[in-house]
């Protein structure tokens, strides 16, 4: 389905269709990102970065595709493609790519984790912290690539150093940070979280 005419999206977190409809939000996003990154790649694509690159784009529609698939399957009604626009985004420029992709992947983990508490089926919580931890592969790759040899492939902006965990961001606040970055243009709306 295609949202060309921009209805606002609603996800219904009182039930585990709209718990899955928001992480295949952000999957499109993000697959949306790296396909353009990677086809528009800001160096020798036969760079360590480059496969990176390559690699989060594969992974990232993967995501998308197998909850694209998912949903349907189990009885739910997928929500129509988002419109995103990158314009914004010098894909020429590697601080520009990068800190997107750093944006994008530190949101993703504090989504999938803020949005955990809301699904009701265990086999679901298991398939999503699957999805998570190479989510968090990849945000700790990206803060790898932009600041070698730091910590800041972990650092005390998303892993509290006082219990060791990482953030977990309510849905809403997700949303509305996603809304603030102008690169998605879908309006989405959240309900019962």
């Amino acid at each position: 389905m295609d949202n060309s005419d921009d209805m606002p999206v609603v996800l219904d977190f009182s039930t585990d269709f709209g718990v899955l409809n928001y992480a295949y939000a952000l999957e499109q996003l993000e697959a949306a990102f790296y396909a353009e990154a990677a086809a528009n790649f800001y160096g020798d694509a036969s760079s360590v970065e480059g496969q990176y690159f390559a690699d989060l784009a594969a992974h990232e529609a993967l995501h998308r595709d197998f909850l694209a698939a998912a949903i349907p399957s189990l009885g739910g009604e997928l929500i129509p493609n988002l419109s995103v626009d990158f314009s914004s985004v010098d894909f020429s420029n590697r601080a520009s790519v990068l800190g997107v992709a750093k944006t994008l992947e530190d949101t993703g983990v504090s989504a999938y984790n803020g949005a955990g508490i809301y699904l009701q089926n265990p086999d679901l919580l298991t398939i999503a912290g699957k999805i998570v931890s190479v989510e968090a592969r990849h945000a700790a790759a990206v803060r790898s690539i932009l600041n070698p040899g730091s910590a800041d492939f972990a650092g005390d902006d998303i892993v509290d150093p006082m219990t060791g965990l990482d953030a977990a961001v309510p849905p809403a606040e997700v949303l509305a940070a996603v809304a603030n970055t102008g690169f998605v243009t879908t309006q989405i709306e959240v309900q019962n979280a």
